[in-house]
């Protein structure tokens, strides 16, 4: 039962308001409390936490020994999530980005044959590139000159894209030669486990049961135990470890000046634009979800969220990992009601434990947390209702951004092809009035990225 105004005292706030965490993160100012933040928290480090075996897996394809890749990807995890939540009061969690790991590892590195100490160079030259473009207020002007219609493209394409990503993951949709993606064997226990876990989210979100996503992706990973698909932790070696990596061998480590002779212009402008089209265009759908977008259509802080992640790609260089993101997966803590950085805090404080804790995550099968993204995925398609379909010139940038973000596994090619279409079919159709210089200005960096081999 609430207390009432007599019961508080006249005109006093209740007592979270004078809380330190009221104080911190706004809490009241933005309809949420310190229960419902911890929940999203932890939802939303459930549902990226698989970062923490994946990218050490493919930088040391690279040749950066795993337990320092380990190690590195936590700490910068932990520091750009931590740094997002007290310096921008956003509820987002921060790590190396997936398709930017790729990259580095793939292409710059066993591609181009540079050392990875080379291509830790090139990240943080890149970090400090963000840097300046978001001191001088390019970036919020960036923001500011894409039209609301690819905004909420943007919003609707990210959906789909994590999406895409929890049906691969469940192994609902699986590669094909002939069909290049067709749907997978529905009657092996992985994809029936994602099933079950997909209609226990549903059915528990459709009846608004607080946590909804948490019971499942809990419930889900109990029932993969009982059915023998994951192992019930053994020991208590299954559960905790004091043996921490350590992160000494890729510590400062990165060749700034290797980076800078090699004159690899290219490659540093690939970092640069994907992370930060990726960023933004994350950021963009995310904030939008959680309610930070004014009246106006600015959002709130996204000049200190892009300060955040342009220091934090630098710190994940030092450490020896790659570019941060703002991860999409995001969305589901905020489904959860995540709506200030007290959601990023929790998730970088349980990044932090997983340090002792790694042993007990791989007890969260990919099939109880694939069910979340896809129906996170569905929820973003709300953003649709926002786009007109009027305009010609519109719909075709708008479906390009849309349907190019999950086939083409790339939000950055999503936002090239819309902001390049966009820009041109306003152009020859005699409505160049419509475009803000700020679209001509990165419609022609897209350009020559693609140019120069940039994906």
């Amino acid at each position: 039962m609430g207390m009432t105004e007599k019961e508080l005292g006249a005109g006093a706030p209740p007592p979270e308001q004078n809380s330190l965490l009221e104080r911190l993160f706004k809490l009241s100012e933005r309809n949420t409390n310190v229960r419902t933040e911890l929940l999203a928290g932890l939802t939303s480090f459930l549902t990226m936490s698989y970062i923490i075996f994946v990218n050490p897996a493919i930088l040391s394809d690279a040749g950066i020994p795993r337990e320092a890749a380990l190690a590195a990807t936590i700490y910068a995890s932990v520091f750009c999530t931590i740094l997002m939540a007290l310096w921008a009061n956003y509820p987002v969690a921060v790590a190396p980005g997936m398709g930017l790991n790729a990259f580095f590892a793939y292409t710059v590195v066993l591609g181009h044959g540079l050392t990875w100490q080379t291509a830790l160079g090139a990240v943080f030259i890149s970090g400090v590139l963000f840097l300046i473009l978001t001191v001088t207020g390019v970036r919020q002007k960036i923001v500011d000159g894409v039209p609301d219609v690819l905004k909420s493209a943007i919003g609707v394409g990210i959906g789909l894209f994590i999406a895409f990503i929890g049906f691969s993951n469940a192994e609902l949709i699986v590669a094909d030669e002939a069909t290049f993606v067709a749907l997978g064997d529905v009657t092996s226990l992985g994809p029936i486990l994602a099933l079950i876990g997909f209609v226990i989210a549903a059915v528990l979100t459709a009846k608004k049961v607080k946590g909804a996503l948490l019971i499942s992706i809990l419930g889900t990973s109990i029932i993969a135990m009982i059915t023998g698909f994951i192992a019930f932790p053994k020991g208590i070696g299954d559960i905790v470890s004091l043996n921490l990596p350590s992160m000494s061998e890729t510590f400062l480590a990165m060749d700034i000046k290797g980076a800078i002779a090699y004159g690899i212009i290219s490659v540093i402008f690939s970092f640069t634009i994907v992370e930060l089209f990726d960023n933004l265009g994350t950021l963009i759908g995310l904030t939008k979800k959680a309610g930070l977008v004014q009246e106006d259509g600015k959002i709130k802080n996204l000049d200190r969220a892009l300060q955040a992640d342009a220091v934090g790609t630098m710190a994940s260089a030092t450490f020896g990992s790659t570019a941060l993101n703002a991860y999409v997966e995001n969305a589901t803590g905020i489904q959860e009601g995540g709506k200030t950085g007290l959601t990023a805090l929790t998730a970088g404080m349980l990044f932090l434990l997983a340090l002792f804790f790694a042993p007990l995550i791989v007890f969260v099968p990919s099939v109880a947390t694939a069910p979340i993204l896809i129906l996170v995925g569905a929820l973003m398609l709300g953003e649709i209702k926002n786009i007109s379909f009027e305009d010609f010139t519109d719909v075709i940038p708008v479906f390009l951004t849309i349907i190019l973000m999950p086939l083409t596994y790339s939000i950055a090619t999503g936002l090239a092809f819309g902001f390049i279409s966009y820009t041109l079919l306003k152009l020859l159709t005699g409505k160049a009035s419509q475009i803000h210089w700020i679209m001509y200005v990165v419609s022609a960096a897209f350009i020559i990225n693609f140019i120069m081999g940039g994906h």
